[in-house]
């Protein structure tokens, strides 16, 4: 038996080693003393009673005192006490104190003594690890240096001096190895909060370790006068990264490279043996993205800005250098500028070139019964579609040489009646679904009602389109339609349905005209 008494010096100067050891405030070692020493007391005085145990942070005298709330009524002894007992003690007391009695020291034994031991470790760690959560969960996105603790399946257990980290297979680079006792130099991508504890996930493939490593190797990027604007890795293989320099007198690439390549090549080094393109990166993105095809030459680019998709023509015998070994090179330009890159060879450009140009002209010549070379003159000046032709002013199409107004009018006439025939067809189309008077709105609602086509039509049921009534905890409930407020009938709505069946390829006319006949004769009241 011992008391924990005996030596009062001796809880200050363990809980002063443990904090030091685990880097942790002094105070929370000892309110885990405190919490441990309560715990062993309880069990002596009884579970549910309300003990407390103080620590004097200067002397190291311990304090334990037994808590009781003054209520009306006594329901439970061990933590409760009347009014008129806590006011033999304390004459002030009011309903809803609580009243400290002063307990005399206790000698703990073994068992007492080993579960305030798990009390104290386990708080130790868990203020341990808050402070390793909050020490580096602002530290995303710093380079970290470690030695390596062990190799678990080929992932990395890092020891980085305040905590542990770990580096996954799929985060390292292809064929590299490393062993117990190896240095490594990690990118801090993700902390999180786990049961076991903060997790550091570290990586050596993330395109921002890259922009880190140059940013230690040069000192523009670390004073802010070069900036990284884009990385784009193939890690172990290639890599792009594009600079720009906010001093007009500072080469952002030159920076980057140093004298004789001493900075890239020390980056290079880093990532053993990572080639590493430096572009100079522009605001204009038809320049960047030739820019960023280095070292192939481009002949031309053409930009689609909706779809952020940009075509480039580069020379027939650079294609190859352009896409680059299982198209490496355009697909990490692609990931630095963010745009989708199609490559084509000045050969193919002009063959579809003269396949879209042959294309329109065959439009122009049978939608308006022209001759070739009208065909050819409307094509090679820019129109694309009848619908232009129609639309634009008519001074436009006479400006053209070897047209003329009366020419130009006669164009936009035919074109105008070529639209017009094709909108009646589409109206007779239409009107074959059997619904005389399908407006607009109705498409409308058919196309947010995901029926698109006339196969989508013919898998609807009646119901559908009309809505129906249900009954719902003894209540009559109407389920809308597709078409519902549209005052279409249930004969109508069923009509429409067969004819776009019959177009479909379901049923035939002669199925419908069946049909027909056996429902009167269904319905015909019996003699």
């Amino acid at each position: 038996m011992a008391t924990v008494s005996a030596n009062r010096l001796e809880l200050l100067q363990i809980a002063d080693a443990v904090a030091r050891e685990k880097a942790i405030d002094r105070k929370i070692v000892l309110g885990a003393m405190e919490d441990a020493i309560a715990k062993a007391a309880r069990s002596r005085y009884g579970s549910e009673t309300e003990v407390r145990a103080e620590i004097d942070p200067k002397s190291g005298e311990l304090h334990l005192s037994r808590h009781m709330l003054v209520v009306d009524t006594v329901e439970n002894p061990a933590t409760q006490i009347s009014l008129d007992d806590a006011r033999r003690r304390h004459p002030a007391a009011q309903i809803g104190d609580t009243i400290a009695d002063p307990l005399p020291p206790l000698e703990y034994g073994r068992i007492a003594a080993q579960s305030a031991k798990q009390v104290i470790v386990q708080k130790v760690r868990e203020a341990e690890r808050d402070r390793q959560y909050d020490e580096y969960k602002d530290r995303i996105g710093d380079i970290v240096n470690g030695i390596v603790k062990r190799v678990e399946y080929g992932n990395v257990v890092v020891d980085l001096g305040r905590g542990e980290a770990i580096v996954r297979r799929d985060e390292m680079l292809p064929r590299e190895v490393f062993r117990n006792g190896d240095r490594i130099r990690a990118y801090i991508y993700d902390v999180r909060r786990e049961p076991r504890g903060p997790q550091i996930f570290l990586s050596r493939t993330h395109p921002q370790f890259m922009a880190k490593l140059f940013a230690q190797e040069v000192p523009e990027i670390y004073d802010g006068i070069v900036e990284v604007k884009a990385v784009a890795r193939d890690p172990g293989s290639r890599a792009k990264i594009a600079v720009v320099s906010r001093d007009s007198s500072v080469d952002p690439v030159g920076a980057c490279v140093g004298m004789r390549g001493s900075r890239v090549q020390a980056v290079v080094n880093e990532l053993q043996g990572e080639k590493i393109d430096i572009i100079p990166w522009s605001h204009d993105i038809a320049t960047f993205v030739v820019n960023a095809l280095a070292p192939a030459e481009v002949a031309k680019v053409v930009l689609d800005e909706e779809r952020e998709r940009i075509e480039v023509v580069v020379p027939d015998q650079q294609l190859s250098l352009a896409i680059g070994r299982r198209g490496q090179n355009v697909r990490l330009a692609s990931q630095l500028t963010g745009w989708d890159i199609d490559i084509l060879t000045e050969q193919e450009e002009s063959e579809r070139r003269q396949a879209e140009f042959e294309n329109r002209t065959r439009m122009f010549i049978d939608t308006l019964n022209v001759d070739e070379v009208i065909g050819q003159l409307l094509a090679s000046e820019g129109f694309n579609s009848v619908e232009e032709l129609a639309m634009v002013d008519a001074k436009e199409i006479a400006s053209i040489e070897g047209f003329d107004e009366d020419t130009a009018a006669e164009l936009q006439n035919r074109a105008q009646e070529y639209l017009a025939r094709i909108e009646a067809e589409l109206d007779a189309k239409r009107r074959e679904l059997g619904v005389e008077d399908v407006t607009t709105a109705m498409l409308v609602r058919f196309g947010e009602n995901g029926t698109k086509t006339v196969e989508d039509l013919a898998g609807c049921a009646t119901d559908d389109l009309v809505g129906w009534t249900e009954r719902k905890d003894g209540e009559a409930v109407r389920q809308p339609g597709i078409l519902d407020g549209m005052e279409l009938s249930r004969d109508e709505a069923e009509a429409l349905i067969m004819r776009a069946r019959v177009k479909a390829g379901w049923v035939s006319e002669a199925d419908l005209a069946a049909l027909a006949v056996e429902e009167p004769a269904a319905t015909a009241p019996q003699p």
